[in-house]
């Protein structure tokens, strides 16, 4: 596809190739790996919604918030929750400014009024006004609407989208298919540029296949010791070299462990900071013990972890070594 032609199409400029859409993920701090900016790539040029499914805080959100930031362009965030509805995340009417307007026009009743010498004559009058309340002065647009109506595009994440309703997901199919959407007293109302969308999932519920089947599928799990290395060390910079291959090694065995959660990306980064605040430049015992809170966050976890911290430190350790 030319580039006159994909940007006229869509209103980006386009991604040349995937190596592109890596080196521009990494310039904003995101590390990503072939999979994910293949799918990316493909939602930008396909114009398709990229259905992000893994466990918490492996990086799904953010890889949409770095999107945003090497293309430029704002991030709009719909969170879900159950109950979520048409009103809460496409739009709503201003009642207040409405109602404020509706009073200045009773107090302003017997100006508008004059002249009209019928019935019909003043329903006429008060029509139009009618109309004033219900215009897009008084309209107030939620996440979907908003990311719609972006001159120069947008990045929409729908976060956490298995926390909502069927019946929402069975709505945002609809929104999203022709990205526009009726608004009875005002009319259609359809995106000036088509926002790029992800939909993230933790699999609280499972998605319908209809949705599934309009999107682009990825899957982030937890990532392999040299790419969480490479993710620590360009969020926290400051950490050592050889501290952040014992850290992440730790954090590689946590990972192996009978526990109830596994730490998440997020935290393997928290935990590094931890440590840099704490002056370490090695993984000791009583450091681990005093910090495993920050990693691990229920205490039966912390409980089943500590009958072998000794023997995971001392691995890390030399597998820290063995590493460098």
């Amino acid at each position: 596809m030319g580039k006159n032609t994909s940007t006229a199409a869509t209103g980006y400029e386009p991604l040349g190739t995937i190596e592109a859409v890596t080196d521009g993920l990494a310039s904003v701090g995101y590390i990503s790996t072939r999979q994910i900016s293949t799918a990316v790539y493909l939602a930008h040029h396909l114009r398709k919604p990229v259905l992000i499914e893994g466990p918490a805080g492996v990086g799904k959100t953010d890889l949409a918030a770095s999107l945003a930031g090497f293309l430029a362009l704002p991030l709009v965030r719909m969170q879900c929750y159950e109950g979520l509805d048409e009103g809460k995340a496409l739009y709503e009417w201003k009642y207040g400014k409405q109602l404020l307007y509706t009073q200045l026009l009773k107090e302003k009743l017997g100006e508008v009024m004059d002249g009209a010498d019928s019935l019909s004559a003043s329903y006429e009058k008060l029509g139009g006004f009618e109309d004033l309340f219900f215009s897009e002065d008084f309209l107030e647009p939620r996440p979907l609407l908003k990311a719609m109506r972006q001159e120069t595009g947008s990045v929409l994440l729908i976060d956490e989208i298995d926390k909502s309703d069927e019946a929402f997901e069975a709505f945002l199919l609809e929104v999203l298919s022709d990205y526009q959407v009726t608004v009875p007293e005002i009319g259609t109302i359809s995106a000036k540029v088509p926002p790029i969308v992800v939909l993230t999932s933790n699999n609280v519920r499972e998605l319908g296949d209809a949705l599934k089947r309009r999107c682009l599928h990825l899957h982030i799990g937890f990532p392999e010791a040299a790419r969480e290395r490479a993710i620590v060390a360009a969020r926290v910079p400051e950490v050592d070299a050889d501290l952040l291959a014992q850290l992440v090694d730790f954090v590689q065995g946590l990972r192996d462990q009978d526990i109830r959660k596994q730490p998440s990306i997020s935290e393997t980064v928290d935990w590094a900071r931890t440590l840099v605040l704490m002056h370490a430049d090695a993984l000791g015992e009583d450091m681990v013990r005093d910090t495993l809170n920050v990693l691990l966050k229920h205490e039966s976890d912390i409980e089943v972890v500590d009958k072998s911290l000794g023997k995971l430190v001392r691995a890390s350790v030399q597998g820290g070594r063995m590493e460098r």
